[in-house]
């Protein structure tokens, strides 16, 4: 049976709770299509977070890597279409901030996502789950570790045997209650609903 990786964060700067961790949890060890999910769980730093994922893939040697964080504000599913070589934004949990930052020196200005992504979306949508192709990853951690595991992808030559790539998703309901501020939210069961799907896509040929 193939490997698929399947990455969530911690908590993070406003988020008390995380969504993508929850997923990666709740989905790990779980047969879904013809894949065996394998579920970790990123810290949200600078210097760790891809260095987890890279190391994660080097253990588990994966045939696909579906990568997950939250965009709370955005209401409904997002694959990404592409990752940029730049670290910008909020200080991380340890408190590192980075401002115009390339990810890897000299590296190519970005990678495009080769998850089967529009096929994904409108998966998702046919089963009545609103999501739509992102194309931004912002500037944060979830790009970075989008960017570093299609730049090793390539630097391996292994990015047309491995689909690789990232999904934002929206607040759970239970982040939505404990955030200061109003954000669209759904269940945490319709959120684990969408990720089964787009890994069922890929197991479509």
């Amino acid at each position: 049976m193939k490997k698929l990786l399947l990455t969530g964060f911690v908590p993070f700067l406003e988020y008390p709770v995380n969504p993508s961790q929850q997923i990666a949890e709740a989905l790990n060890k779980e047969q879904i299509g013809e894949y065996q999910v394998i579920g970790k769980v990123l810290p949200v730093e600078f210097a760790s977070s891809a260095q987890v994922l890279l190391q994660a893939f080097a253990d588990i040697q994966p045939d696909a890597v579906i990568s997950m964080g939250v965009a709370a504000g955005r209401d409904r599913i997002t694959p990404e279409r592409i990752a940029i070589n730049c670290n910008d934004g909020e200080a991380d949990n340890s408190g590192i901030r980075k401002e115009d930052s390339p990810i890897v020196e000299g590296g190519p200005a970005g990678y495009f996502s080769t998850l089967p992504i529009r096929r994904m979306v409108n998966r998702s949508k046919e089963h009545g789950i609103p999501a739509e192709i992102s194309d931004t990853a912002g500037t944060y951690l979830c790009n970075n570790v989008m960017y570093h595991i299609l730049h090793h992808l390539h630097q391996s030559n292994r990015q047309h045997h491995v689909p690789a790539g990232f999904i934002h998703l929206p607040a759970s309901h239970e982040l939505a209650i404990q955030m200061k501020r109003n954000v669209p939210s759904f269940s945490l069961e319709t959120l684990q609903s969408a990720v089964r799907i787009m890994i069922e896509e890929l197991s479509i040929k």
